[in-house]
């Protein structure tokens, strides 16, 4: 029997984000996008001023490129952290302070003396600038149906993978223009950071479901009289052993016992770390191969984000089919019905890899290559993004912890190997070294497969997954 004093939703409660009107939900879910791309953009924007910073350091090339590593580094030690503190203060605490110091940090990188003060401050604005990428799908889950939220995250997930093909071709542009130069690319991200601050300080609303519980019951105590009412929020255990042992260590925890996370995080992991690997290999093949300016050179980072819009029009298409699977079970959420569309981009991904690899010769028309482009960036969007959905539909209230997960693993993978890039395709060429990555894809091809078989099973023995057959 429901506890006559524990204070839950009431039908078409006002307060619930799911209740609130289609407008207001495009609206918040704009503003978390856009934090989410203020954030990736800072991974890759300074990317185009490598050889810039380079000379004006005098450290090596190989050295400079930890301006974008370490900056993914930082990704994978935020999200410990920014993941449980929106799942115990709620999710607007879990972002803007932390995007708020993104711009801070981008100040510091911008106005560096030296090697070691530019990658210091790289370092701490990918930590904090982790915080609205492992938050903000899971706050989008807070405010969309699970039957419709596979469009507002599809969207959400162009803001993210946008940063990171988009940054090199802004950053160019910044380097080339006179009087600029690589600080700018810095700068413009502060700019951008405190912009999208200032606007989601004064119109996101918290999205969490048991804080607004929390708040709603310390409001019906104070309006009814009834101190007996209360919600479990209000008494969880905040004592430093509890922070560290169960709030801030269930990401990693999650990542090593839940094999869900693991498989998913470990896919996701790997074509998000070759999205990184092309900041680096672009540059090699058009610029140095090909022998085109910087500018021009960046323009197939957009061949890449075409590619990602493409992604998005077959992410939609299996959105509809998934409408049809979740209202067919009462509108809960079946992460199985995810995969049908992980499988295309799984195809579409290797076949990029290939494809790039082997049309890399500049005996070969431009045009193959950059088609190759649009491959890799349409395979990565549709395999992540469906990473991220069926995380959120298989974990629920722990689906920022889930996420968090999944981004410290990518970004350690992401990290690593811009940082082999360069070595690899010197030494085996293009075409071999690409092949080796697309073999590794066509081996993770079966995951999917494997999680469309298991994955009810799986989420029965999960501490932590939403308990529902599927």
């Amino acid at each position: 029997m429901k506890d006559p004093n524990l204070v839950d939703w009431e039908p078409n409660d006002k307060d619930n984000p799911r209740n609130w009107s289609m407008g207001f939900k495009v609206w918040c879910t704009f503003q978390l996008s856009m934090l989410a791309f203020a954030a990736s953009l800072g991974s890759s924007i300074i990317a185009s001023g490598e050889p810039d910073i380079s000379l004006y350091t005098g450290v090596s090339s190989e050295v400079t490129v930890l301006c974008i590593s370490l900056y993914i580094v930082g990704f994978a030690f935020g999200p410990s952290c920014w993941g449980p503190i929106s799942e115990i203060w709620g999710r607007r605490w879990g972002m803007l302070p932390a995007m708020f110091c993104v711009g801070l940090f981008s100040i510091g990188t911008a106005t560096s003396k030296n090697a070691a003060a530019i990658f210091v401050t790289r370092f701490f604005a990918g930590v904090v600038g982790s915080a609205p990428v492992s938050n903000v799908a899971a706050a989008i889950g807070d405010v969309w149906e699970p039957k419709v939220r596979g469009i507002a995250v599809s969207f959400y997930g162009v803001c993210v993978v946008g940063g990171p093909t988009l940054g090199p071709v802004i950053g160019a542009a910044l380097v080339a223009s006179p009087g600029l130069g690589w600080r700018w690319t810095e700068y413009l991200q502060a700019i951008w950071a405190f912009a999208v601050t200032f606007v989601t300080f004064f119109a996101l609303p918290e999205t969490y479901a048991p804080v607004l519980l929390k708040f709603k019951a310390r409001r019906l105590r104070k309006e009814t009289g009834n101190d007996a009412l209360y919600h479990p929020h209000e008494h969880m255990e905040l004592n430093f052993k509890t922070l560290v042992t169960k709030h801030l260590a269930r990401p990693i925890r999650m990542l090593i016992t839940e094999p869900m996370v693991s498989c998913i995080a470990l896919y996701a992991s790997f074509v998000y770390a070759l999205l990184y690997l092309t900041i680096e290999v672009f540059p090699l093949v058009f610029e140095e191969i090909r022998g085109w300016k910087p500018v021009a050179g960046s323009l197939p980072f957009l061949a890449l984000f075409v590619g990602v819009l493409f992604g998005l029009l077959v992410n939609m298409v299996g959105h509809y089919r998934y409408r049809v699977i979740s209202e067919a079970k009462g509108g809960r959420p079946v992460p199985e019905a995810r995969l049908p569309s992980m499988i295309i981009g799984g195809f579409l991904f290797a076949i990029g890899l290939f494809w790039f690899g082997w049309t890399a010769n500049p005996k070969i028309f431009w045009v193959a290559p950059v088609l190759a482009a649009v491959f890799i960036g349409a395979g990565f969007y549709i395999i992540f993004q469906q990473c991220v959905n069926f995380l959120i539909d298989t974990y629920g209230l722990y689906a920022a912890s889930a996420v968090a997960a999944n981004t410290v693993l990518r970004s350690i993978l992401a990290a690593s190997f811009p940082l082999v890039a360069k070595p690899m395709f010197h030494n085996l060429g293009v075409g071999l070294a690409m092949s080796i990555l697309g073999a590794v894809a066509c081996i993770a091809i079966p995951v999917p497969f494997l999680f469309m078989k298991y994955g009810v099973k799986l989420r029965r023995v999960s501490k932590f997954a939403v308990a529902y057959e599927g």
